[in-house]
């Protein structure tokens, strides 16, 4: 078991404002997290971060046995799988569907004249299998529906084999039926020996796929809680993250909160 994420007091102010304030956390390679927080909490902050695409202000953050600040970012990035929707707003959408997966592999949006061997088209093409797409090989990416879309950037993201998978709010924008094709489709990801280490964004706790492993509750850019999901996701902890009572029902692996109204008190 090795770290591939590990942040020691890790900050970020932008001008006046600290939107990551001291974060320590260490995510090890066979653990998927999920990261919890209300809007401003610092989640897309710390993803961004993980994806070395920030820096931090002060402290350390190790991504992949590699200090960043001491690392060239362009030869860690291939190691990171990443989907986000600003990422998704830079895929055309005249492209092919097998086109924006494979083209991971150069780490471009849009293909041009990069060419690509039986291998690349090979896996592309198992990956779109593995999340349930391939049928939509030859589509373009403006006709997918949005939960299409979002499967589509999980077989991008995994298309250079990475060693650390970072899934930005996936299930945002989604219906109640896209979401739950999402969360099977990470779930059945999550329990797969070979996949990466995972993180994934939500402010949801109905979105955390079963599989996961580990939760991290954030709050005004500061960590609530971090550690295994049973310890760590308690109406106490929520109650903070988000602010206000709650009531917390795991039944059949999967989580579902409600604010705590007076008939639940006492």
């Amino acid at each position: 078991m090795t770290a591939v994420l590990q942040f020691a007091d890790v900050t970020v102010r932008r001008g006046q404002a600290t939107l990551l304030d001291s974060v320590n956390w260490t995510v090890n390679s066979d653990e998927r997290w999920v990261v919890l927080g209300p809007n401003g909490a610092g989640k897309t902050t710390l993803m961004q971060v993980a994806a070395s695409q920030v820096h931090p202000t002060a402290g350390v953050a190790g991504i992949l046995d590699e200090v960043l600040g001491a690392v060239d970012v362009f030869d860690l990035r291939p190691r990171i799988g990443l989907t986000s929707a600003a990422i998704a707003e830079r895929i055309p959408r005249a492209e092919l569907v097998r086109d924006v997966v494979v083209s991971a592999s150069y780490g471009v949006l849009g293909r041009w004249r990069e060419e690509y061997d039986g291998f690349d088209h090979d896996r592309a093409a198992a990956l779109m299998t593995e999340v349930g797409v391939e049928a939509l090989a030859d589509r373009t990416f403006g006709t997918l529906s949005e939960g299409e879309r979002k499967r589509v950037q999980v077989a991008r993201a995994l298309m250079t084999d990475p060693e650390l998978l970072l899934l930005d709010e996936p299930a945002a924008g989604l219906d109640l039926g896209g979401r739950e094709d999402l969360v099977s489709t990470l779930s059945v990801l999550a329990q797969a020996p070979e996949a990466p280490a995972m993180v994934l964004v939500s402010h949801h706790v109905e979105e955390i796929p079963p599989g996961f492993t580990h939760a991290l509750l954030l709050r005004a850019g500061k960590v609530v809680a971090a550690g295994p999901l049973s310890a760590v996701l308690t109406e106490a902890n929520l109650a903070q993250t988000f602010g206000m009572p709650m009531v917390l029902d795991h039944v059949d692996g999967r989580w579902s909160a409600r604010k705590r109204t007076g008939r639940h008190s006492g």
